[in-house]
């Protein structure tokens, strides 16, 4: 299939402008990369006002249709070049200085939607890592090279027509599949607060209802490395919002390792709740997943056998705007939060009766069969996303 390359396509790249401080509000809404979401979409919220003289600003102010590209960020993990297509008001945002416009020469031979999707269909097979340079801890996208090398396929304009309306339809599908899963989140936090916000029960600390609560730690703080297979070892980022386990990327110790970390072993049954970073992920450990051991950012909690609370009502708790008050309130100056152990067991935690608690879980476990099926959808349209954007950029 012939190809023709961007620069052929795009006008010359527009630079940003940063400007000073807005001291009186009257400034230009300015995006910058923290509007930018890795579904190419622009976040419009929280979008800062900046002082910038208007001869600055001269061809400067976003069109639909334009496509920004981010020349400046990222992170080892995550490549620079990420880009979003504008679809906002004309003549009203600017945009900042680590980022660029590219805007389409002839809109009778390239519908922009196309080039965008072209290029987030490059970006997210790491097309964009050979075009970096790492300066101060930047990565730095070299965009005069990149734009002189990319090269996009060529279609008729009828053709890219059909290839955004099905694109957009995928997103369009995906985005109504988030804002149901949104929509069941909501749901059990406002059963959770009907059935229990407004009854008198019984309030325990955690600690009191728990045989343990206790950690992990890094294998290599104690000599050890990590393995390709063996005992698992689970880190935040292998918890799911959801609460489920993500086994794809989860790490591996030695027997002899997971012995000296004995403390951290776990038993089915336990739950874990994370303690830094993404605070609030929690799961239930179960035996498809033993044997096991976790991390330093990951607390385990272990109810007593005559524990009065449900495991799986616990989850829930854990899991609920109940809790996050607590935890949310014992943030410390401007430094992140991070949790201890004793922040752990000192949760208030409601003890309505077995019975009452059975109900909720009920209620949690059917809420959680819909979210799986709706999980299932987004991700089988993700996946036809993938397929058709490889069919048609390669």
């Amino acid at each position: 299939m012939e190809s023709i390359l961007l620069k052929d396509i795009i006008q010359k790249p527009i630079s940003g402008e940063w400007g000073l401080e807005d001291l009186y509000g009257t400034g230009i809404p300015v995006l910058r990369t923290a509007n930018f979401t890795n579904e190419g979409i622009i976040n419009f919220e929280n979008v800062v006002t900046r002082n910038i003289s208007p001869s600055k600003l001269k061809g400067k102010l976003l069109q639909k249709g334009d496509i920004l590209l981010e020349k400046s960020g990222g992170s080892d993990r995550q490549p620079v070049g990420r880009v979003v297509y504008f679809d906002g008001q004309a003549d009203k945002y600017g945009f900042n200085n680590f980022t660029s416009a590219l805007r389409i020469s002839d809109l009778t031979m390239w519908n922009p939607k196309y080039i965008f999707y072209a290029l987030y269909a490059n970006y997210h097979h790491g097309g964009t890592r050979k075009y970096e340079n790492k300066t101060t801890g930047l990565h730095n996208l070299k965009v005069d090279l990149f734009i002189r090398s990319f090269s996009v396929p060529y279609a008729t304009l009828i053709k890219q027509n059909e290839i955004v309306k099905k694109l957009d339809l995928l997103n369009h599908l995906e985005n109504v599949c988030e804002v149901q899963l949104q929509k069941l989140d909501e749901l059990i936090k406002s059963r959770f607060l009907e059935m229990f916000g407004n009854k008198e029960y019984s309030i325990c600390q955690l600690s009191d209802q728990c045989e343990i609560i206790t950690k992990g730690t890094t294998p290599t703080t104690i000599g050890y490395n990590f393995t390709t297979d063996g005992v698992r070892f689970i880190k935040i980022e292998n918890i799911t919002e959801e609460g489920k386990f993500d086994t794809a990327k989860m790490m591996h110790i030695s027997d002899e390792c997971n012995m000296i970390m004995k403390r951290s072993q776990l038993k089915s049954g336990d739950l874990l709740f994370s303690i830094a970073g993404a605070i609030g992920r929690c799961a239930v450990v179960t035996n498809d997943i033993l044997p096991a051991n976790i991390n330093q950012a990951l607390a385990i909690i272990r109810l007593r056998k005559d524990a009065q609370l449900s495991r799986n009502f616990l989850f829930a708790v854990l899991k609920s705007s109940y809790v996050e008050k607590q935890y949310k309130g014992l943030r410390r100056g401007g430094a992140q939060l991070n949790l201890s152990l004793k922040d752990i067991g000192n949760f208030k935690i409601l003890l309505p009766p077995e019975s009452e608690q059975e109900n909720f879980i009920d209620l949690y476990k059917q809420v959680d069969k819909s979210k799986m099926a709706v999980q299932k959808s987004l991700d089988e349209l993700e996946t036809l996303k993938k397929s058709l954007m490889q069919t048609y950029f390669g």
